[in-house]
């Protein structure tokens, strides 16, 4: 019988690759946000809502491996509140906790390269793939992470980038950031090597740089990318600013990429993309593809529109996601922060707002003031809470349509010195106008309170040395 991988990000244009690799040695569960009919190499494709623990934990259930390829940037519900970074974590947090309690023996994790030591200030994007990282590996399961810089295919969206802007402009621009240099890697070295290292104990709990054999600025490659399009590279224009806001907006415009995946990728350029170490390519004997020829085997495929230009599938449930990230104390848990919040609320909430807490500080109502029918109504879910998570039910009330997903968490980072604040699957009865313009802002807006109540909290602490010293006897 043989051993099953799920393969988070199944349908992403690195996930059919892999899939494709893995599919010789394994039954291959696939993840998908929406479709289940597409087609793949895959022994079944499942419908797995990541925001979701409970999906995730049923969709892992006699998993052995796991290999993580998310990276969306896009919107996944109706409405979305909070940065991407924040929700890539979420994701990846809950496939730590259900790989642990599945007993999945290890997670292959495909992340970005990071820039050496000294290079100034990682961009949020880069730093958020370390973040996932941490996240994975937070609950007890062995992750191997390939760190890899742009993946050289066809529908890949970075490479995508590349090609739309070398067809469709008559000379390219040339800021500042397309001196950087990259070590670009092809989508189907990226896939032996991920197979390479499921299940290979040399590689469990290690972490490998993964690049192609050629190291070229920004520039060059959209040269050879002309070459290979249009017989000829396209003249250049170098201009000496870096602009991201201005990149972001050109490159949006030329390309059709969507501005929430152009952002960050643009932010990342500021650094060389370099692999630092390459043993993991010396030991399986793949040092990839030259970059022409990689750029040669993806424009030979036939056109298709990048999985990351799509909107993203409709979710099973369209409503609205909004995470939040504030300070947490130091020491301190979601289990006490969740107290905190059902203590501070009654008056965090007010003027608009009327709060009945119970005497255990777990279950809430809403009222508007003056009023005695509630408005929102939450339960506090004791079975699906521990220190690090808590959860909440939203139950009832005038504001929420009725539905057993729409819930209310707080969680803690990897590092355990900030909490997520986070509503999924809400639904409002409201229209969605009016919603956006009033309730969304005034929940936007309580959280940040308690943000800044919680960020007082952490002032008035003593530091843990301070702390410590204090209590030591004389």
């Amino acid at each position: 019988m043989r051993e099953t991988i799920v393969i988070a990000g199944a349908t992403g244009f690195v996930g059919h690759a892999v899939a494709e690799r893995l599919a010789e040695r394994f039954d291959v569960v696939g993840l998908t946000r929406g479709r289940t009919d597409a087609d793949g190499a895959w022994h079944r494709l499942v419908a797995c809502d990541l925001f979701s623990l409970k999906d995730v934990e049923r969709a892992l259930q006699g998993a052995t491996y796991v290999a993580y390829l998310v990276h969306s940037m896009l919107p996944s519900a109706r409405l979305v509140q909070g940065n991407f970074a924040d929700l890539d974590l979420i994701c990846a947090d809950n496939v730590g906790r259900a790989a642990a309690r599945a007993g999945v023996r290890q997670i292959v994790y495909l992340g970005g390269l990071m820039p050496p030591p000294g290079d100034g200030e990682v961009s949020a994007h880069l730093e958020s793939r370390r973040e996932v990282e941490r996240a994975l590996a937070a609950h007890g399961v062995s992750v191997t992470t390939l760190r890899a810089g742009m993946v050289v295919g066809a529908n890949g969206s970075s490479f995508e980038i590349l090609t739309k802007l070398v067809k469709r402009l008559p000379a390219m621009v040339l800021p500042k950031w397309t001196e950087n240099r990259c070590q670009p890697i092809d989508l189907e070295t990226v896939a032996r090597l991920i197979d390479h290292c499921v299940g290979k104990a040399s590689t469990v709990g290690q972490t490998f740089d993964i690049g192609g054999p050629d190291v070229l600025p920004y520039r060059e490659m959209l040269a050879i990318v002309g070459e290979v399009v249009r017989g000829k590279a396209r003249p250049g224009l170098r201009v000496r600013w870096f602009s991201p806001g201005l990149s972001r907006l050109w490159v949006s415009l030329i390309t059709g990429a969507p501005k929430a995946l152009v952002a960050p990728l643009l932010a990342s350029l500021r650094h060389e993309m370099l692999a630092r170490d390459l043993r993991l390519q010396r030991d399986a004997n793949l040092p990839g593809l030259s970059f022409r020829t990689a750029v040669e085997r993806a424009i030979a495929e036939p056109d298709a529109n990048p999985h990351a230009y799509r909107r993203a599938p409709r979710p099973r449930v369209t409503g609205v996601r909004s995470v939040q990230r504030v300070p947490l104390p130091q020491g301190e848990t979601a289990e006490w922060a969740a107290h905190e919040y059902m203590q501070w609320l009654p008056r965090g909430a007010w003027p608009p707002l009327r709060v009945e807490v119970d005497d255990d500080d777990r279950d809430a109502r809403f009222f508007l003031v003056g009023t005695h029918r509630p408005l929102l109504e939450l339960r506090f879910a004791q079975d699906r809470s521990g220190k690090d998570r808590q959860l909440f039910y939203v139950t009832g009330g005038m504001l929420a349509r009725k539905s057993e997903r729409g819930r209310l968490e707080f969680r803690t980072t990897p590092k355990g010195d900030q909490l997520l604040t986070a509503i999924h699957d809400f639904q409002p009865r409201l229209p969605w106008l009016i919603y956006r313009w009033t309730q969304a802002v005034f929940h936007r807006w309580v959280m940040a309170r308690f943000g800044r109540h919680l960020a007082r909290l952490a002032e008035q602490r003593p530091p843990a040395s301070a702390a410590a010293s204090q209590t030591r006897p004389a």
